[in-house]
C-alpha cells in the first residue's frame, strides 16, 4: 500500500494551492491525485483574463494562473498522478482509487485535502420542457468546446441564466460569429459579477432579460427555437408574456453544485445551505484529519479566494501532522436575516493566527445595509459596501483580539438598513 503524509483530491487551483502551502509547512510526502489529463482544473478553459487580481496583484488568464501554482509544485517534491479517479475515501483515511496506467490502488493517508470542485447543474435539473434535440449545452460544455476542443456548438444561441459562465460564453459566442438573442434571468438580479455584465452583456449589445426564463424548447434532431416567459413574484411563468425566439443553440447557466459524493460517502456531515461539508477556520471538516477547500465547500466568484482557502487549508494540515490543530471549537456561525450562508461553520480560537475571513453570500440585492455580526445583542463587528448583491461573495473579517473578547457561542450575520 502507497503511504502519504497528504493526498490532495483535485488537481485544481484549491488543491494545487493547499498542496504548496502544506509543502512551505515542512509536509513533504504529498501526493494529488487528478482526474484529467492537465492540472490547473476549470481554469485551463478559462482563456479570458481577470483572474489574480489579489493573489498574484496582476491580471492573468485562467491557464496563466494556474501555470502560477504548477511553477511552484515543479520546485517541490509533491507527487501527482493525472488521469485517476478517486472512488472513495474509508474512515481510516485510506484513499481507493482507479487509473488506466496503475489499475486500482490503495493509498494510506495522514491527512487528506478534499478539492474536487463543482459541477454545472443540467437541463434535468431544471426540468426544462420540449424533446431532446441536439443544441442543449451547459455554458461550461460549451466553452470546454470552443477553447479546447476547437468546436462551435451554434450559431443563434439563447443563454438561460446569468451565472459568470454564461455572461463569458455571450461574449465568446459573439466572438466567434455567433448572435446571441439574449440572456434570460429568472431572478430580477444578475447572478453574475458586476464587471462581467459590462464587459460581456453591455459592451456587445446583447440584451439582458431579468425575471424571463425558457419554459420550452423546440426542436426534433436539432433546436429550432424556445419559448419565454416573464415570470411573476412567485417565479412562475406569465402565460400571456410567452414568445418565441429562433435559435439553434441553447447554453445553460443555472448555478453550480460542489462536488461531494465523495465527501458523503465518507459520512462527513454537508451543510445544506452551501452543498459543502461543514468545515472550521482551517478548512477542518469533522472527520479528524480530512480538510476541504474551494468550490467543493462553496461556489466562489472568485479564483483568488479558492486559492486563499487552499492556504488555509494547508496550514490546517501542517497543524494537524504536528499535533497542533485543536478541535474544541469556541464559536459556531449562523446566517441572519438577509444571508444565505456562512463559512466556516465553526470557530476554535487557538487555531486562529490573526483574524478570521468569514465568506457569506446575501439572499438579494441590497442598496444603503450593512452587514452586522452580533452575539446576542452585542455588536461584534460589521461590514460596509456600496452595495450587496447575490453574485458576489462578501469576505467579512474579524480580528482575533475582537472574537477573543467574546464568550464562547454564537455569532449570527444579518444584512440591516443604515
Amino acid at each position: 500500500m502507497l503511504k502519504y503524509e497528504l493526498v490532495v483530491v483535485g488537481g485544481g487551483p484549491a488543491g494545487l494551492s493547499a498542496a504548496v502551502e502544506a509543502y512551505e509547512q515542512g509536509v513533504r510526502k504529498i501526493l494529488i491525485l487528478e482526474r484529467d489529463k492537465e492540472l490547473g482544473g476549470i481554469l485551463n478553459q478559462c482563456i479570458h483574463n481577470g483572474f489574480g487580481l489579489h493573489r498574484f496583484k496582476e491580471e492573468l488568464t485562467g491557464p496563466e494562473y494556474s501555470r502560477r501554482y504548477i511553477d511552484m509544485l515543479d520546485e517541490t517534491t509533491i507527487e501527482i498522478l493525472k488521469e485517476t479517479m478517486v472512488l472513495e475515501i474509508s474512515e481510516t483515511k485510506v484513499v481507493r482509487a482507479i487509473s488506466a496506467e496503475r489499475g486500482y490502488m490503495e493509498i494510506e493517508a495522514e491527512a487528506i485535502v478534499f478539492s474536487m470542485g463543482c459541477r454545472e447543474r443540467t437541463r434535468g435539473a431544471i426540468q426544462l420542457q420540449g424533446d431532446r434535440p441536439s443544441g442543449v449545452f451547459t455554458a461550461g460544455t460549451a466553452q470546454r468546446f470552443i477553447n479546447m476542443e476547437g468546436y462551435m456548438p451554434g450559431k443563434r444561441v439563447v443563454i438561460l441564466g446569468s451565472g459568470d459562465i454564461g455572461l463569458i460564453m455571450a461574449r465568446r459566442m459573439t466572438l466567434e460569429g455567433a448572435k446571441v438573442e439574449a440572456v434570460c434571468e429568472l431572478m430580477p438580479y444578475s447572478n453574475g459579477l458586476t464587471r462581467n455584465i459590462v464587459q460581456c452583456l453591455e459592451d456587445y449589445d446583447i440584451p439582458l432579460m431579468l425575471s424571463h426564463t425558457v419554459v420550452k424548447v423546440h426542436g426534433k434532431s436539432r433546436v429550432e427555437g424556445v419559448t419565454i416567459a416573464k415570470v411573476d413574484e412567485n417565479l412562475r411563468p406569465i402565460p400571456e408574456t410567452f414568445q418565441r425566439i429562433d435559435c439553434d443553440t441553447v447554453l445553460l447557466s443555472v448555478g453550480l453544485i460542489p462536488e461531494n459524493e465523495i465527501t458523503q460517502n465518507a459520512g462527513i456531515m454537508v451543510d445544506t445551505r452551501t452543498n459543502g461539508p461543514k468545515v472550521g477556520e482551517l478548512r477542518q471538516t469533522e472527520m479528524p484529519g480530512v480538510f476541504a477547500c474551494g468550490n467543493v465547500v462553496h461556489v466562489h466568484d472568485l479564483v483568488d479566494f479558492v486559492s486563499e482557502e487552499g492556504a488555509l487549508s494547508g496550514l490546517g494540515v501542517a497543524k494537524y501532522l504536528k499535533g497542533e490543530l485543536e478541535t474544541a471549537s469556541n464559536f459556531t456561525t449562523a446566517n441572519g436575516d438577509g444571508i444565505g450562508y456562512v463559512v466556516p461553520q465553526t470557530v476554535t480560537m487557538s487555531n486562529v493566527d490573526d483574524q478570521v475571513t468569514f465568506y457569506m453570500r446575501v439572499r438579494s440585492v441590497y442598496d444603503r445595509h450593512i452587514v452586522r455580526a452580533y452575539q446576542g445583542d452585542t455588536l461584534v463587528a460589521e461590514k460596509k459596501e456600496r452595495k450587496f448583491l447575490p453574485a458576489e461573495m462578501v469576505n467579512f473579517k474579524i480580528k482575533k483580539d475582537v472574537l477573543a473578547n467574546l464568550g464562547d457561542g454564537e455569532i449570527r450575520f444579518v444584512v440591516e438598513e443604515v
